[in-house]
């Protein structure tokens, strides 16, 4: 989130000779990196343990984000957003695999989703640590920040996180093993392939408009302190997001949720088309905010509760793996739209495209579980 802050400042104020496009490939380095640290750490988490993986991986990303801010180039900049994204994309399933088995399965939607608000609360602290701290100290201060996670987080995290898979449990239930193979065959293969392209669409929609937001609304005439205030709408969005879905999921099931709430991303971000009054700018990127990180706290639910527990790492990794093609691939494209001169709406339009497909993902995925559960009573 905080790359998405200074994009417009490293672009304007550093001499590394960014455009748009390449941007936008830096934008995507993290993305990639969480895609590799998801994959790993998902599996990890379930051969190791979940304590040692979330510390090792809180480590990795703090340690990395800090030399952000000591960067000479593009070059080593976008390296090492790489490897910090490696330790981001680890902790994430690792630490929804471990909530997921400290709560009782009827909770577990409500856990997850309240969990990973942290995300897009992070991004409203950072839209307005940003407002005052990148003129006055310029845009590494903003990746300095990480300290906080290196001394406060990981301590912590030390004495308090438990730990729940025993590392001897490398099979189980019976034969059968913990790993990649076992989600791509029968029962898990269709809902893991839909599970994976779901995301793909959700992180497209909701890591495309975190990374380019304020820089669209700064080309659509807004200064930057404004377009960082409608960066703080997408995140508060999404935390109230967090909330309104974490009881809509208890109620109704994490899959219908979802549904819904990638739906409302959709019409969000189509409603920014129109050109509205500023007011209701707010209000489509709060919807926004809402049903993009919604639906991907949703997914996070959904996953936890399908598999079993000798596989829920291995399938929230495989899951938020996956989906990381998503968030890697939005960055470039948001930035190639541009430098194509195609105006910041088609950036909206893609986006909204993605939130839908995501929609209709989700729902196959519903009907696929019900037409199985189905089968087994008969």
């Amino acid at each position: 989130m905080v790359y998405g802050t200074v994009q417009s400042s490293l672009i304007a104020d550093t001499t590394w000779g960014l455009t748009k496009a390449t941007a936008g490939t830096i934008g995507s380095m993290a993305f990639l990196g969480m895609m590799i640290g998801a994959i790993f750490a998902g599996r990890m988490a379930d051969s190791w343990g979940r304590r040692k993986t979330i510390l090792g991986c809180a480590t990795v990303f703090s340690v990395f984000t800090i030399l952000c801010a000591f960067a000479p180039n593009a070059a080593v900049f976008g390296g090492l957003r790489l490897l910090a994204g490696i330790g981001l994309g680890g902790l994430v399933p690792s630490a929804n695999a471990l909530v997921a088995e400290l709560v009782p399965a009827k909770w577990r939607s409500t856990a997850a989703t309240l969990m990973m608000s942290g995300v897009p609360l992070g991004g409203s602290i950072a839209a307005l640590v940003g407002i005052p701290m990148i003129p006055a100290f310029g845009w590494p201060s903003m990746f300095l920040v990480a300290v906080l996670a290196l001394v406060i987080v990981v301590p912590l995290g030390i004495k308090y996180i438990p730990e729940t898979l025993a590392p001897t449990n490398s099979k189980a239930a019976g034969k059968e093993a913990i790993g990649f193979s076992s989600l791509l065959r029968a029962p898990y293969l269709g809902v893991s392939v839909l599970f994976a392209v779901a995301t793909i669409a959700t992180l497209f929609a909701w890591y495309g408009l975190g990374t380019w937001l304020p820089n669209l609304m700064q080309i659509a005439g807004y200064n930057l302190g404004s377009a960082l205030t409608f960066a703080l709408a997408l995140n508060l969005g999404a935390v109230a997001g967090s909330v309104i879905t974490a009881w809509a999921g208890t109620r109704f099931g994490p899959i219908p949720t979802a549904v819904a709430a990638a739906a409302v991303a959709a019409v969000g971000l189509l409603v920014l088309l129109a050109g509205p009054p500023v007011t209701v700018v707010y209000l489509a990127l709060v919807l926004a905010g809402v049903g993009t990180h919604g639906t991907q706290c949703l997914i996070i639910a959904a996953v936890a509760s399908h598999y079993p527990d000798h596989l829920r790492g291995t399938a929230l990794g495989w899951a938020l793996g996956t989906g990381r093609i998503g968030a890697v691939v939005a960055p470039q494209v948001g930035g190639l739209l541009l430098a194509a001169g195609l105006g910041v709406g088609s950036n909206f339009l893609t986006f909204a495209g993605a939130a839908a497909a995501a929609a209709i993902l989700l729902a196959a995925v519903g009907f696929t579980i019900k037409a199985k559960q189905g089968a087994t009573h008969d």
